[in-house]
């Protein structure tokens, strides 16, 4: 895997490696402990987790034993759903950073833009949880700062009252799932998309055209999408407990996707791996 050297560089001027590791429904403990470890071994330096993963202490602890000094890691979490408002965020930052046991994070992020519970209130309570986002930046708690599943709308409310523009969008990004006006708006205004669900959940492994690039370049379905993300420009973030797929996902720098086989992939539909409508969020 490619070292952090090979980043992308945020509006900031703050290095991201180029690609992370995800958490996400990986349980806690021994479990979440040992796929983080697994996955620095292997040569992330990026991991990706949030509040309501529930596995911050795991993965604060495998930071700890993984033998890695902290400045070399990239460690991303987010606010969650239940959370808005000023006073309200620095207290779910404060418990993150218990959990996690960190002096600070590098990415914090508002995991999603409506939350059920404000959906009437959601512009003024977003302002009010990104300005405790921007305090915390300012403080130096966070080294980068940015939005999860914004739509260019969401974003644009923000930025009625921000100081700091987003410096990431995570969204889901996948072959089938282009989301191609957020895309578009995040790359106009200097905003780096992070690539979360990138292999479409497995489903892309049935689509012909995927099977035929799998043969043709030697790789797997799960390889492919991760190189075509990167082709793209985005930050993928493959998640898996599974060690032989955890390194596999690592070896995507030996190869590239031809402009021909990118429009392939690119013109792939497929509706069984797109994802939820954030502004008709229930939850």
């Amino acid at each position: 895997m490619k070292s952090t050297n090979d980043g992308v560089i945020l509006n900031n001027g703050v290095k991201m490696p180029c690609i992370g590791f995800g958490t996400y429904k990986t349980s806690d403990g021994d479990v979440c402990i040992s796929a983080v470890k697994e996955a620095i071994q292997c040569g992330y330096r990026h991991i990706d987790s949030a509040a309501v993963y529930g596995n911050e202490v795991g993965v604060g602890q495998a930071i700890k034993e993984c033998g890695v000094p902290r400045n070399e890691l990239f460690i991303t979490s987010k606010v969650w759903n239940d959370v808005r408002g000023y006073k309200n965020t620095l207290s779910a930052f404060e418990d993150t950073m218990n959990k996690l046991d960190l002096d600070y994070l590098d990415l914090y992020l508002i995991h999603w833009p409506i939350p059920r519970a404000y959906r009437e209130t959601w512009e003024k309570e977003n302002q009010e949880t990104w300005r405790a986002i921007e305090d915390l930046y300012n403080q130096g708690k966070i080294k980068a700062i940015g939005v999860s599943n914004f739509k260019p709308h969401h974003i644009e409310s923000l930025l009625k009252t921000a100081t700091i523009k987003p410096m990431v969008n995570q969204i889901e990004l996948h072959p089938g799932e282009l989301q191609e006006d957020k895309v578009a708006y995040c790359k106009e205004n200097g905003i780096v998309l992070e690539a979360y669900t990138p292999l479409g959940r497995g489903k892309l492994a049935e689509i012909k055209q995927m099977q035929d690039l799998e043969k043709k370049y030697n790789k797997s379905f799960a390889q492919l999408c991760i190189r075509w993300s990167l082709q793209h420009g985005f930050v993928p973030l493959p998640k898996s407990v599974t060690p032989s797929r955890i390194i596999e996902n690592t070896k995507v720098f030996d190869f590239e996707i031809s402009n021909e086989d990118m429009k392939i992939i690119d013109a792939i539909t497929y509706d069984g791996c797109k994802g939820k409508d954030t502004d008709l969020i229930e939850f």
